[in-house]
């Protein structure tokens, strides 16, 4: 038997408020088996799971597993943001039969993925080099606009959670503090969600519109993303073009706020379908554009993730690790 053969197949899933998205691996492999089911066809993760298994067919049931989830993870009970399933993780490790289970953020997913990108994974935006050992900055603009920190911890990284997605957004030029200055009559208080990620591209084309005397259209996320990509409509054009400046503007932050010299990585379905007009937008020279300490942020490589599952691969190294801490069975 071949040292991989010997290592236990893992059960991972990435289990979001619409999809729970399952796959096989042995921890710190590629996923395969991936397969996606609709939340709402299951009263909870239990029977998404069995009916997963029962189409993979396996020989042997796994006996590790790891989930990401839409939710805070606080301790055994968890309780989904945008979906009615809630359930305990030790009474799902039970129901599978499973020697150890681990569940995460579906964001502190993406984040552990960052370590194990190849190069064909990401791409560079911009100079810089990476510091190794050094803490790594994570952001992921989608639904809304996760943000997390990668730190070395001996032989792993530990990943540290946080709300970032809701610091206020700041202004960089006149056209953003308009822009800004509508949203506020709006929202109050205007964080950086509010702007980057899919309802934040449409919270722009609405400003931008307001602000430019035009009617404004009833459009989703991925509308202004296209008519921007085609330049065929100068307001999407300009809202794809400002949300890429400010996220330069956040990303920067970020990095200076935790010393993230290891780099700054970007995930989320929206900016990797943006690639690009990122190498003619503001993106990296808002992120460089800190006064005094320029030349630190210059220093510092940013990344887009083009990894098709980002969160199994987070999940394949967690599995790893709760791996290395399950007692010898008998």
């Amino acid at each position: 038997m071949s040292v991989l053969e010997s290592v236990p197949v893992g059960l991972i899933a990435d289990i979001g408020g619409t999809n729970a998205r399952f796959a096989l691996c042995r921890p710190g492999q590629e996923a395969y088996e991936e397969y996606s089911l609709p939340c709402a066809d299951f009263p909870g993760p239990v029977e998404a799971a069995e009916t997963y298994l029962k189409i993979v067919r396996l020989a042997v049931r796994p006996k590790i597993g790891a989930f990401a989830v839409a939710s805070p993870i606080l301790g055994d009970k968890v309780i989904m943001t945008n979906h009615p399933w809630h359930f305990s993780i030790e009474r799902i490790r039970q129901a599978l039969g499973l020697r150890s289970l681990a569940v995460i953020n579906d964001f502190a997913a993406v984040a552990l993925c960052v370590p194990h990108l190849l190069p064909s994974n990401r791409l560079k935006v911009g100079g810089g080099t990476s510091t190794a050992d050094a803490p790594i900055g994570v952001l992921g603009a989608g639904t809304g606009l996760g943000v997390a920190l990668l730190v070395p911890d001996g032989t792993h990284w530990r990943v540290i959670p946080t709300e970032g997605g809701h610091v206020t957004m700041p202004a960089a030029d006149e056209d953003e503090s308009a822009v800004l200055h509508v949203l506020r009559r709006r929202f109050g208080h205007v964080s950086a969600e509010r702007t980057l990620s899919g309802p934040g591209l449409v919270n722009l084309y609405l400003a931008l519109s307001e602000i430019a005397g035009h009617p404004p259209e009833s459009v989703e996320p991925t509308t202004v993303t296209e008519r921007g990509l085609m330049g065929t409509d100068p307001l999407c054009l300009a809202a794809v073009r400002m949300f890429l400046a400010m996220l330069g503007t956040i990303a920067g932050n970020l990095v200076l706020t935790t010393g993230g010299r290891g780099g700054l990585y970007i995930a989320g379905g929206i900016v990797p379908r943006l690639t690009t007009l990122l190498p003619t937008s503001l993106f990296r020279s808002r992120f460089e554009n800190k006064g005094r300490f320029r030349h630190y942020n210059m220093a510092i490589p940013t990344y887009v993730i083009t990894h098709s599952y980002p969160a199994f691969l987070g999940l394949s190294s967690l599995l790893y690790q709760s791996l290395e801490q399950l007692p010898a069975e008998c």
